[in-house]
Protein backbone atom coordinates (compact mmCIF):
# COMPACT_ATOMS: atom_id res chain seq x y z
CA UNK A 1 0.00 0.00 0.00
CA UNK A 2 1.57 2.87 -1.26
CA UNK A 3 1.32 5.45 1.69
CA UNK A 4 2.42 9.52 1.59
CA UNK A 5 3.38 11.57 4.02
CA UNK A 6 3.58 15.53 3.69
CA UNK A 7 5.73 17.52 6.57
CA UNK A 8 5.76 21.39 7.47
CA UNK A 9 9.15 21.60 8.17
CA UNK A 10 8.92 24.77 9.54
CA UNK A 11 6.73 22.85 12.48
CA UNK A 12 7.45 19.65 12.65
CA UNK A 13 3.57 18.69 11.54
CA UNK A 14 2.61 15.64 9.58
CA UNK A 15 0.10 14.29 7.75
CA UNK A 16 -0.54 10.97 6.36
CA UNK A 17 -2.73 9.95 3.12
CA UNK A 18 -3.90 6.59 1.40
CA UNK A 19 -4.53 7.33 -2.63
CA UNK A 20 -5.20 3.83 -2.97
CA UNK A 21 -8.24 3.90 0.14
CA UNK A 22 -9.98 7.08 -1.11
CA UNK A 23 -6.82 9.36 -0.93
CA UNK A 24 -8.03 9.66 2.75
CA UNK A 25 -5.69 11.40 5.01
CA UNK A 26 -5.93 9.42 8.06
CA UNK A 27 -3.68 10.89 10.38
CA UNK A 28 -2.62 14.50 11.16
CA UNK A 29 -0.24 15.43 14.03
CA UNK A 30 -0.01 19.05 14.43
CA UNK A 31 3.05 19.89 16.64
CA UNK A 32 2.61 23.28 18.02
CA UNK A 33 5.84 23.98 20.29
CA UNK A 34 6.88 20.94 21.59
CA UNK A 35 3.60 19.56 21.92
CA UNK A 36 1.74 17.06 19.13
CA UNK A 37 -1.71 16.69 18.86
CA UNK A 38 -3.11 13.59 17.31
CA UNK A 39 -5.85 15.18 15.51
CA UNK A 40 -7.40 12.10 13.69
CA UNK A 41 -9.01 8.99 14.86
CA UNK A 42 -8.71 5.71 12.66
CA UNK A 43 -9.09 2.37 13.20
CA UNK A 44 -5.97 0.09 13.91
CA UNK A 45 -4.02 -1.14 10.68
CA UNK A 46 -6.74 1.15 7.86
CA UNK A 47 -3.99 2.06 5.94
CA UNK A 48 -3.20 -1.92 5.45
CA UNK A 49 -6.16 -1.84 3.86
CA UNK A 50 -9.49 -4.25 4.00
CA UNK A 51 -10.71 -1.77 6.65
CA UNK A 52 -14.41 0.27 6.54
CA UNK A 53 -13.54 2.90 3.81
CA UNK A 54 -15.84 5.78 5.73
CA UNK A 55 -14.45 4.51 9.22
CA UNK A 56 -11.39 6.24 10.10
CA UNK A 57 -9.14 9.56 8.94
CA UNK A 58 -11.32 12.07 6.68
CA UNK A 59 -13.62 10.11 3.85
CA UNK A 60 -14.04 12.43 0.99
CA UNK A 61 -18.48 12.05 0.21
CA UNK A 62 -18.67 12.98 -3.92
CA UNK A 63 -20.88 12.85 -6.05
CA UNK A 64 -23.31 12.97 -2.67
CA UNK A 65 -22.60 12.60 0.96
CA UNK A 66 -24.64 10.47 3.24
CA UNK A 67 -27.57 8.51 1.32
CA UNK A 68 -30.10 8.34 -1.10
CA UNK A 69 -32.99 6.72 -0.13
CA UNK A 70 -33.36 3.27 -1.49
CA UNK A 71 -30.38 4.27 -3.87
CA UNK A 72 -33.02 5.67 -6.30
CA UNK A 73 -33.67 9.57 -8.16
CA UNK A 74 -34.41 10.54 -10.94
CA UNK A 75 -33.14 13.40 -13.11
CA UNK A 76 -33.42 14.72 -16.53
CA UNK A 77 -36.04 12.39 -16.46
CA UNK A 78 -33.93 9.48 -16.27
CA UNK A 79 -33.99 7.31 -13.35
CA UNK A 80 -31.00 6.33 -11.76
CA UNK A 81 -30.11 3.38 -9.44
CA UNK A 82 -27.07 2.65 -7.31
CA UNK A 83 -26.23 0.06 -5.00
CA UNK A 84 -27.84 -0.02 -0.97
CA UNK A 85 -24.95 -0.46 1.25
CA UNK A 86 -26.65 0.22 4.54
CA UNK A 87 -29.05 -1.50 6.73
CA UNK A 88 -32.09 0.15 5.43
CA UNK A 89 -30.68 -0.54 1.36
CA UNK A 90 -29.74 3.17 1.07
CA UNK A 91 -26.74 4.37 -1.35
CA UNK A 92 -24.15 5.98 1.04
CA UNK A 93 -21.80 8.16 0.92
CA UNK A 94 -20.91 8.99 -3.02
CA UNK A 95 -18.94 6.86 -5.83
CA UNK A 96 -15.29 7.42 -5.16
CA UNK A 97 -14.42 7.19 -1.16
CA UNK A 98 -13.99 3.46 -1.28
CA UNK A 99 -11.80 3.26 -4.69
CA UNK A 100 -8.40 4.51 -5.57
CA UNK A 101 -7.32 7.90 -6.38
CA UNK A 102 -4.25 8.50 -8.79
CA UNK A 103 -1.64 10.93 -7.37
CA UNK A 104 -0.91 14.20 -9.87
CA UNK A 105 1.15 16.44 -7.71
CA UNK A 106 3.53 16.20 -4.97
CA UNK A 107 6.30 18.06 -2.60
CA UNK A 108 7.11 17.79 0.74
CA UNK A 109 4.00 19.84 2.11
CA UNK A 110 1.68 19.22 -0.58
CA UNK A 111 -0.22 16.20 -2.74
CA UNK A 112 -3.07 16.45 -5.42
CA UNK A 113 -5.03 13.26 -5.34
CA UNK A 114 -7.45 13.15 -8.67
CA UNK A 115 -10.55 11.12 -9.29
CA UNK A 116 -12.42 10.58 -12.27
CA UNK A 117 -15.62 8.32 -12.62
CA UNK A 118 -14.99 7.05 -15.71
CA UNK A 119 -11.41 6.26 -15.77
CA UNK A 120 -11.14 5.64 -11.69
CA UNK A 121 -14.57 3.34 -11.40
CA UNK A 122 -15.43 2.56 -14.65
CA UNK A 123 -18.05 0.09 -13.33
CA UNK A 124 -19.61 2.84 -11.60
CA UNK A 125 -20.32 5.55 -14.57
CA UNK A 126 -24.15 4.48 -15.23
CA UNK A 127 -25.21 5.22 -11.87
CA UNK A 128 -24.49 8.85 -11.86
CA UNK A 129 -25.66 11.20 -14.96
CA UNK A 130 -22.27 12.63 -15.93
CA UNK A 131 -18.53 12.04 -15.55
CA UNK A 132 -16.74 14.36 -13.42
CA UNK A 133 -13.44 15.07 -11.85
CA UNK A 134 -12.63 15.87 -8.65
CA UNK A 135 -9.13 17.25 -7.41
CA UNK A 136 -8.53 17.55 -4.05
CA UNK A 137 -5.06 19.30 -2.51
CA UNK A 138 -4.00 18.46 1.35
CA UNK A 139 -1.44 20.83 2.51
CA UNK A 140 0.03 21.55 5.62
CA UNK A 141 1.09 24.98 6.88
CA UNK A 142 2.18 25.17 10.52
CA UNK A 143 -0.25 23.34 12.49
CA UNK A 144 -3.13 24.05 9.83
CA UNK A 145 -4.07 20.92 7.46
CA UNK A 146 -5.84 22.78 4.26
CA UNK A 147 -7.98 21.10 1.74
CA UNK A 148 -8.69 22.40 -1.60
CA UNK A 149 -11.90 20.86 -3.76
CA UNK A 150 -12.04 21.40 -7.29
CA UNK A 151 -14.84 19.59 -8.80
CA UNK A 152 -15.01 19.27 -13.10
CA UNK A 153 -17.75 18.64 -15.41
CA UNK A 154 -16.13 16.78 -18.24
CA UNK A 155 -19.20 15.53 -19.83
CA UNK A 156 -21.41 16.91 -22.21
CA UNK A 157 -24.75 16.62 -19.76
CA UNK A 158 -25.67 18.89 -16.82
CA UNK A 159 -23.37 17.19 -13.75
CA UNK A 160 -25.32 17.39 -10.26
CA UNK A 161 -23.64 16.99 -6.76
CA UNK A 162 -23.04 17.38 -3.45
CA UNK A 163 -19.70 17.38 -1.37
CA UNK A 164 -18.72 16.31 2.08
CA UNK A 165 -16.20 14.85 4.05
CA UNK A 166 -16.11 12.60 7.33
CA UNK A 167 -13.22 13.36 9.79
CA UNK A 168 -12.84 10.89 12.74
CA UNK A 169 -11.18 13.55 15.34
CA UNK A 170 -9.72 11.73 18.45
CA UNK A 171 -10.25 12.30 21.81
CA UNK A 172 -8.49 13.48 24.56
CA UNK A 173 -6.34 16.08 22.59
CA UNK A 174 -4.10 15.71 25.39
CA UNK A 175 -2.28 13.05 27.11
CA UNK A 176 -3.34 13.20 30.37
CA UNK A 177 -6.87 13.98 29.83
CA UNK A 178 -10.01 12.28 29.23
CA UNK A 179 -13.05 12.13 27.00
CA UNK A 180 -15.20 13.82 29.68
CA UNK A 181 -13.27 17.23 29.30
CA UNK A 182 -14.08 17.77 25.89
CA UNK A 183 -16.73 19.23 24.77
CA UNK A 184 -18.10 20.02 20.84
CA UNK A 185 -19.76 23.66 19.44
CA UNK A 186 -21.14 23.28 16.08
CA UNK A 187 -23.12 27.32 15.33
CA UNK A 188 -26.10 25.78 14.24
CA UNK A 189 -29.70 26.81 14.84
CA UNK A 190 -31.84 23.79 13.76
CA UNK A 191 -31.49 19.93 12.57
CA UNK A 192 -33.21 18.27 10.16
CA UNK A 193 -35.78 15.54 11.69
CA UNK A 194 -34.49 12.07 10.76
CA UNK A 195 -36.10 8.98 10.32
CA UNK A 196 -33.99 5.90 9.72
CA UNK A 197 -31.29 8.24 9.08
CA UNK A 198 -33.23 9.99 6.47
CA UNK A 199 -34.61 13.53 6.41
CA UNK A 200 -38.20 13.66 6.29
CA UNK A 201 -38.29 17.47 5.50
CA UNK A 202 -38.76 18.94 8.34
CA UNK A 203 -36.45 20.89 10.31
CA UNK A 204 -36.43 20.77 14.31
CA UNK A 205 -35.64 23.14 17.07
CA UNK A 206 -32.55 22.44 18.97
CA UNK A 207 -33.16 21.01 23.07
CA UNK A 208 -30.95 20.41 25.53
CA UNK A 209 -29.72 17.19 24.57
CA UNK A 210 -28.07 18.44 21.01
CA UNK A 211 -27.63 21.95 20.88
CA UNK A 212 -24.11 22.34 20.72
CA UNK A 213 -23.43 26.22 20.03
CA UNK A 214 -22.21 26.69 23.27
CA UNK A 215 -20.28 23.81 23.81
CA UNK A 216 -21.59 20.86 24.68
CA UNK A 217 -19.77 18.15 26.85
CA UNK A 218 -19.08 14.60 25.28
CA UNK A 219 -19.89 12.78 28.39
CA UNK A 220 -23.66 13.30 27.84
CA UNK A 221 -23.74 13.39 23.93
CA UNK A 222 -25.31 10.91 21.97
CA UNK A 223 -25.41 11.87 18.17
CA UNK A 224 -26.68 10.92 14.80
CA UNK A 225 -27.77 14.30 13.38
CA UNK A 226 -28.04 16.68 10.23
CA UNK A 227 -27.35 20.61 11.75
CA UNK A 228 -28.22 23.23 9.78
CA UNK A 229 -29.23 26.51 9.69
CA UNK A 230 -25.88 27.91 10.44
CA UNK A 231 -25.50 31.09 12.29
CA UNK A 232 -22.26 32.70 12.04
CA UNK A 233 -20.54 36.09 10.76
CA UNK A 234 -18.06 36.71 8.12
CA UNK A 235 -16.75 35.00 4.95
CA UNK A 236 -16.65 31.73 7.05
CA UNK A 237 -17.33 29.53 10.39
CA UNK A 238 -15.80 27.14 12.84
CA UNK A 239 -16.96 24.04 14.64
CA UNK A 240 -14.44 22.95 17.59
CA UNK A 241 -13.41 20.20 19.22
CA UNK A 242 -12.14 21.44 22.76
CA UNK A 243 -10.25 19.86 25.39
CA UNK A 244 -10.56 21.56 28.62
CA UNK A 245 -8.19 19.77 30.75
CA UNK A 246 -5.21 19.81 28.40
CA UNK A 247 -5.97 23.19 27.29
CA UNK A 248 -6.10 22.37 23.46
CA UNK A 249 -9.06 22.17 20.89
CA UNK A 250 -9.31 21.68 17.08
CA UNK A 251 -10.96 24.08 14.81
CA UNK A 252 -12.54 22.90 11.28
CA UNK A 253 -13.34 26.12 9.11
CA UNK A 254 -15.24 25.85 6.64
CA UNK A 255 -16.95 28.57 3.92
CA UNK A 256 -20.53 28.85 3.73
CA UNK A 257 -20.96 26.70 1.19
CA UNK A 258 -20.98 23.72 3.44
CA UNK A 259 -24.43 24.43 4.64
CA UNK A 260 -25.04 21.18 7.14
CA UNK A 261 -22.87 19.54 9.51
CA UNK A 262 -23.08 16.32 10.61
CA UNK A 263 -22.60 15.66 14.32
CA UNK A 264 -21.96 11.84 15.04
CA UNK A 265 -20.68 10.28 18.35
CA UNK A 266 -19.32 6.73 17.13
CA UNK A 267 -20.13 4.36 19.49
CA UNK A 268 -17.26 2.10 21.59
CA UNK A 269 -14.88 4.53 20.19
CA UNK A 270 -12.92 7.86 21.91
CA UNK A 271 -13.65 9.67 18.96
CA UNK A 272 -16.23 12.11 17.11
CA UNK A 273 -17.25 13.22 13.95
CA UNK A 274 -18.45 16.69 12.63
CA UNK A 275 -18.67 16.54 8.92
CA UNK A 276 -19.05 19.33 6.63
CA UNK A 277 -21.86 18.89 3.76
CA UNK A 278 -22.76 21.17 1.01
CA UNK A 279 -26.47 19.90 1.24
CA UNK A 280 -28.54 17.62 3.51
CA UNK A 281 -28.75 13.67 3.41
CA UNK A 282 -30.84 12.61 0.37
CA UNK A 283 -30.55 16.41 -1.05
CA UNK A 284 -31.20 14.79 -5.04
CA UNK A 285 -34.50 13.65 -3.87
CA UNK A 286 -35.47 16.36 -1.23
CA UNK A 287 -34.52 18.79 -4.55
CA UNK A 288 -37.21 17.18 -6.70
CA UNK A 289 -39.58 18.07 -3.88
CA UNK A 290 -39.64 21.36 -4.24
CA UNK A 291 -37.35 22.11 -1.09
CA UNK A 292 -34.03 24.37 -1.36
CA UNK A 293 -31.10 22.02 -0.12
CA UNK A 294 -27.85 23.55 -1.59
CA UNK A 295 -28.05 20.33 -4.14
CA UNK A 296 -25.76 21.96 -7.00
CA UNK A 297 -25.29 21.83 -10.96
CA UNK A 298 -21.91 22.07 -13.35
CA UNK A 299 -22.66 22.48 -16.88
CA UNK A 300 -20.89 21.03 -19.42
CA UNK A 301 -16.67 22.04 -18.52
CA UNK A 302 -17.82 23.96 -15.48
CA UNK A 303 -15.77 23.83 -12.67
CA UNK A 304 -15.98 24.42 -9.12
CA UNK A 305 -13.48 25.36 -6.22
CA UNK A 306 -13.49 25.37 -2.27
CA UNK A 307 -11.68 24.48 0.33
CA UNK A 308 -12.01 23.54 4.20
CA UNK A 309 -9.10 23.99 6.83
CA UNK A 310 -8.33 21.74 10.17
CA UNK A 311 -6.25 23.33 12.84
CA UNK A 312 -5.44 22.72 16.14
CA UNK A 313 -3.61 24.90 18.81
CA UNK A 314 -4.23 26.30 22.82
CA UNK A 315 -7.73 27.25 23.72
CA UNK A 316 -8.88 30.55 22.43
CA UNK A 317 -11.10 32.46 25.29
Amino acid sequence: MNIITITDHLSGSTARIAPELGFNCFEFKAVIGNQTIDVLDAVPGFEQGGQKASGSGIPILFPFPNRIRAGKFSWKDQEYVIPGTDKWGNAIHGLCMDRPWRVVRQSDDFVTGQFQLSVDAPERRSLWPSDFVIEVDYELVRSRLRARFRVSNPGSVQLPWGLGTHPYFKLPLGKNSSVESCLVEVPARQRWELENCLPTGRKLDLTDDNDLRDGAYMSRLKLDDVYTDLNFDGPQFDCLVVDERAGLQVTLTCPPIFREIVAFTPPNRAAVCLEPYTCPTDAVNLQAQGMDVGWRVLGPGQEFHTWIDLSAGPVIA
